[in-house]
């Protein structure tokens, strides 16, 4: 039973991430200038990178260790648009994110660095990223509601039901969509076995300043970091060295074949990591060993995938929306909570660049808000008094192999 059990979360853990965020994967790599055939080249490298990863990982540390592909990153590239340099620049800026992932493992100071920035405005800069995107299912519901009216319904009703099932479930009710709408069109008509699609790598400032560095912000503060929290409420101490060296390298690894990111996994890795999994948590690492192969199995089927999704640009836009609804609803109050008290007019800054959307000497708004962000927060902290006395806590970055 306690087998069945691990093998259940280790399959339910894969489907879960990839069924909720692949449609975010493949609009943001396709918002950045990546052909279909690229995109599915992404998604391909995504899984494979992520699966070996988790497989190595979780053998050799005996650990729940979850890894998944950057869906707020994913996010920030859809609202970014094409990037000054095209695809080649863009895969650039994906290798300088994997390097930059690296960096963090073995250098502290990066990640000291990387966690100084107030979590207010990282989540503000990612709830402006999020806005147009969340606005697709609206869009979408009036373009064509056909076809996204099943999508929303569904999406509804599990909402109700089963939370954490919505969007996997509004997927599926798009793939049921788009399989009958391309059916009635005599078929799909592209690619279906898994395809790679190499890229020489370039690099540009903006691609650098507007992709890059964002991408690396949005995905150490809003995966990496709670990724660890997430390990550490269910009593495991994450070995940040090597997770940062692992998904770095794969990250490097997979960006000429368009993979944007990889990183700790927060929300699924509450899925492997529970006591539901397995009573002894010295076992829960073999789900994880599962949802690995899982995820070479479902590599298999991202070109299929892609190529029905590229039939009904909206219905992909609708799902990936629905699926950034929750992370919209997380960002919103991280920028604007209890917690943010002191940084919240910067925040309001933060998300106001960020959601506008304006690309300014060829670099992307993500980067012009985090800018202004803390511009306005330094402006304030020197217009403040500075309290008598204040307690730093040690940041994630201070983690080490055990």
């Amino acid at each position: 039973m306690a087998d069945r059990h691990l093998t259940l979360a280790g399959v339910t853990t894969a489907l879960v991430g990839f069924t909720s965020s692949s449609a975010v994967v493949l609009a943001g790599l396709h918002a950045v200038g990546a052909t279909s055939a690229q995109a599915a080249s992404g998604l391909v490298a995504l899984c494979v990178t992520q699966a070996v990863g988790m497989l190595w990982l979780s053998h050799h540390h005996r650990m729940p260790l979850v890894l998944a592909w950057s869906t707020p990153g994913a996010a920030l590239l859809a609202s970014s648009g094409a990037v000054s340099g095209g695809w080649a620049a863009a895969v650039g800026a994906f290798l300088v994110v994997g390097l930059l992932v690296l960096l963090t493992g073995v250098w502290s100071l990066l990640g000291r660095l990387v966690t100084a920035i107030p979590t207010a405005l990282a989540q503000a800069m990612l709830a402006g990223v999020l806005v147009s995107l969340c606005l697709a299912p609206v869009r979408g519901l009036v373009e064509e509601p056909v076809l996204v009216v099943p999508v929303v319904l569904v999406w509804l009703a599990l909402l109700r039901l089963a939370p954490r099932w919505a969007a996997p479930a509004a997927f599926g009710a798009a793939l049921l969509v788009l399989g009958l709408a391309a059916a009635r069109d005599g078929g799909l008509s592209g690619p279906l076995l898994p395809t790679l699609a190499p890229v020489v790598p370039t690099l540009t400032w903006a691609s650098v300043l507007g992709v890059a560095l964002p991408l690396y912000v949005v995905t150490m503060a809003s995966q990496n970091v709670p990724g660890v929290a997430v390990l550490a409420s269910y009593g495991f101490r994450v070995p940040w060295r090597s997770s940062m060296t692992v998904t770095g390298l794969g990250t490097v690894l997979g960006a000429p074949f368009g993979g944007h990111a990889i990183n700790l996994a927060a929300i699924t890795a509450a899925l492997a990591a529970s006591p539901e999994t397995h009573p002894d948590p010295r076992q829960r690492w073999r789900a994880v060993w599962v949802a690995g192969w899982v995820y070479l199995a479902l590599a298999v089927a991202a070109t299929a995938l892609t190529t029905l999704v590229a039939t009904a640009p909206a219905v992909l836009a609708a799902v990936a929306g629905l699926a950034l609804l929750p992370t919209l609803a997380s960002s919103l109050a991280g920028a604007m909570g209890e917690d943010a008290a002191g940084h919240r007019e910067a925040a309001v800054v933060t998300f106001v660049v960020a959601a506008s959307g304006v690309t300014v000497l060829g670099i992307g708004a993500a980067f012009w808000a985090l800018l202004a962000g803390l511009v306005v927060l330094g402006v304030l902290t020197l217009a403040r008094p500075r309290p008598a006395s204040s307690s730093v806590e040690p940041s994630t970055a201070d983690h080490r192999d055990g």
